[in-house]
């Protein structure tokens, strides 16, 4: 695949990042907004539920968990602009992205639906195709049956998933469950959301972001398992300060991040000197910046940290094989992150 697809029917060839007016997870409702829209929906319960609720909203986690018989079942949805020109490997992207949510929640996705927005007087079907194709074939790797979905005339293109899996209740990786005394690890680098605002304003292509962006966090997850780890989330559209915020303020913990520890993409830094900086990653970084001691670093590295991932990886507090470790957990202190 190249960097754009030359549609069959007409011969003219799209960009689909320029039919959106962002891209990825960089296009979430920032996360303070976000949390003021749900806040007071936690505390209805429905009349006479089907199972026990385990992960709700409570705490931001990433799916959400029902007990059903001795099954934890998974639910999540996540779905995006697109944040890449080739259709196939936007498809490939937002599946990944929306499986990574029941990866994080150390599940195993059963199901998925199909999301589909599309403008369909503007982009070809052919587009649309392409896209799908590329959702299915990263379900089909994850083991995870693709059954349908749904679709709408949308005046900018978005796709993703409706994702249910499985768990086992008594191993559920949780956002509340970090402890003082353990190191934090990370599963990809970060800077996908300046090398994705370059390609969206460029039109280059970034082969090593795409490869991150469409690998799943599936073995991740079951090494997070394997190793007795209790603790996890993902890393996307509020980056890693925002997704660790989250983290230690629904364990009750600080966590002392090392800056040099985390790792990069190739040309991240230079994407960053360059200006390729999105909105949603300035908005995480003003979210998250009363709470987090920045002191010992300058402003283009606290971006970097709070760059807008899309389809991330894990952050685990353990350690599993091939995975850096870029900080620890401490008992809480005056903010819930200090990076260093």
């Amino acid at each position: 695949m190249t960097g754009t697809m030359e549609a069959m029917a007409t011969g003219q060839t799209y960009r689909l990042t320029q039919y959106a007016h962002g891209g990825g997870c960089a296009c979430k409702i920032p996360p303070g907004e976000l949390e003021d829209v749900v806040r007071g929906l936690t505390k209805a319960a429905p009349h006479d539920p089907a199972g026990e609720l385990l992960v709700g909203l409570d705490d931001g986690d990433d799916a959400a968990a029902v007990l059903v018989g001795d099954t934890a079942v998974i639910a999540t949805t996540d779905f995006f602009t697109p944040v890449v020109d080739d259709p196939y490997d936007w498809g490939r992207i937002a599946a990944a992205n929306a499986l990574s949510d029941v990866y994080a929640m150390g599940g195993k996705p059963v199901v998925a639906l199909n999301l589909l927005g599309w403008p369909r007087d503007v982009l070809p079907y052919e587009l649309a195709a392409e896209t799908l194709r590329g959702g299915l074939d990263v379900c089909n790797e994850a083991g995870c049956h693709l059954a349908g979905g749904h679709s709408v005339d949308d005046p900018e293109p978005k796709y993703g998933l409706a994702v249910t899996g499985v768990a086992d209740p008594r191993r559920l990786l949780r956002n509340d469950a970090g402890r003082p005394g353990v190191p934090l690890s990370l599963t990809k680098p970060l800077g996908i959301g300046v090398l994705n605002s370059r390609h969206k304003s460029t039109g280059e292509r970034f082969e090593q972001a795409i490869e991150t962006m469409t690998a799943l966090n599936r073995d991740a997850s079951v090494a997070a398992l394997a190793a007795g780890v209790e603790c996890a989330t993902d890393v996307t559209g509020f980056g890693l300060l925002g997704h660790l915020f989250k983290l230690t303020r629904a364990s009750g913990v600080t966590a002392v991040l090392n800056s040099s520890a985390v790792p990069y993409l190739d040309g991240a830094r230079d994407a960053l000197a360059a200006g390729y900086v999105s909105g949603g990653t300035r908005r995480n970084l003003d979210w998250v910046a009363p709470h987090v001691d920045l002191a010992a670093v300058n402003e283009d590295e606290a971006l970097l940290l709070a760059d807008a991932q899309t389809s991330g990886g894990l952050l685990i507090a353990g350690e599993i094989p091939g995975a850096p470790v870029i900080g620890e957990l401490v008992p809480r202190g005056e903010h819930a992150i200090v990076v260093r």
